[in-house]
């Protein structure tokens, strides 16, 4: 099947994570935070914060917590191997803390090539919301998957 305009509009349901400590402490450590306000709680509170704060790029994992979350360029019968990480785009709309549910929907708002279709292009936008519903943070994300050698992508 491959990308084509005709995905311009689809969804696919992405994963729920409820967000605990000592995975954004672990994610803190792992990126290197210095900022004490994402491991301490009480620098987090003396910060403003109800409980440690979800660093900045940490909301990409809560989109890989789908149960196979490449599931649909398998599908889509795009190879892996032809697959790059283009682009990424967060727009934070609120703070998301420790003890918050967030959930991830991801749609395809353009599908596009370059280079006479050696390069397409699949751009998704996810939006990430909290437990209430509420959206925190919205995800664009530009895949590009380039054609194999030998391969059909």
């Amino acid at each position: 099947m491959g990308l084509t305009t005709d995905l311009i509009g689809t969804s696919r349901p992405g994963g729920t994570l409820l967000i605990t400590r000592s995975r954004l402490r672990f994610f803190a450590r792992a990126t290197g935070q210095s900022d004490p306000v994402f491991i301490d709680e009480a620098a987090a509170r003396r910060a403003g914060h109800r409980d440690l704060p979800v660093p900045p790029t940490f909301f990409f994992s809560v989109d890989l917590e789908a149960p196979d979350p490449f599931a649909y360029l398998d599908a889509l019968g795009v190879d892996l191997r032809a697959v790059l990480h283009g682009e990424q785009e967060f727009v934070y709309h609120r703070t998301a803390h420790a003890g918050d549910e967030l959930s991830s929907s991801t749609v395809v708002t353009d599908v596009y090539d370059k280079k006479g279709g050696e390069l397409q292009f699949m751009v998704t936008e996810t939006p990430i919301v909290d437990q209430d519903g509420k959206r925190v943070v919205t995800m664009r994300n530009t895949l590009v998957v380039r054609q194999l050698a030998g391969v059909g992508a």
